[in-house]
C-alpha cells in the first residue's frame, strides 16, 4: 500500500503541476510518519494526502486558488474530506515536530528518481 500511496502522490502531483523537489518532500514527510509507526489502514490516505500539501505550501509558491485546487484534487483522489484533511495537516505538523525544511541529503535520492523517471 504504501508504494501505490507514493504514486498517487507522485501522479496527482504532477497533475497539479508540482515540481519533482515538491513531490520529493512529500515523500520524505511520509516515510518518516511511516518510520514513527503513525500509519495505520484508516490514516494512510489523510498522511499522504497531508503530507503532499504541506511539502506544496513549503516548498512552491502557491496562489490561494492552487492551494484550493491543490484541496480538491486531493479529496477526489483520495476519497477523504477536506475538513478531514486541514485537521490532519496539522496532526502530521506535530508529528514531523513542524521540521519541515528538509536537509538536501533526505530530499535528494528522491528527486534524482523522479527527474530520472519522467
Amino acid at each position: 500500500p504504501v508504494l501505490s500511496l507514493k504514486r498517487e502522490m507522485r501522479n496527482l502531483s504532477e497533475e497539479c503541476s508540482l515540481e519533482p523537489v515538491t513531490v520529493s518532500m512529500a515523500y520524505v514527510y511520509f516515510e518518516k510518519l511511516v518510520l514513527q509507526g503513525k500509519l495505520n489502514k484508516q490514516n494512510r490516505k489523510l498522511c499522504a494526502g497531508a503530507c503532499v500539501l504541506l511539502a506544496a505550501k513549503i516548498s512552491s509558491d502557491l496562489r490561494k486558488h492552487e492551494v484550493k485546487h491543490l484541496i480538491d484534487k486531493l479529496e477526489e483522489r483520495f476519497r477523504f474530506n477536506r475538513r478531514d484533511l486541514i485537521g490532519f495537516e496539522f496532526t502530521v505538523l506535530v508529528a514531523l515536530e513542524l521540521a519541515l525544511y528538509l536537509p538536501e541529503n533526505q530530499v535528494l535520492p528522491h528527486y534524482r528518481r523522479l527527474t530520472q523517471q519522467s
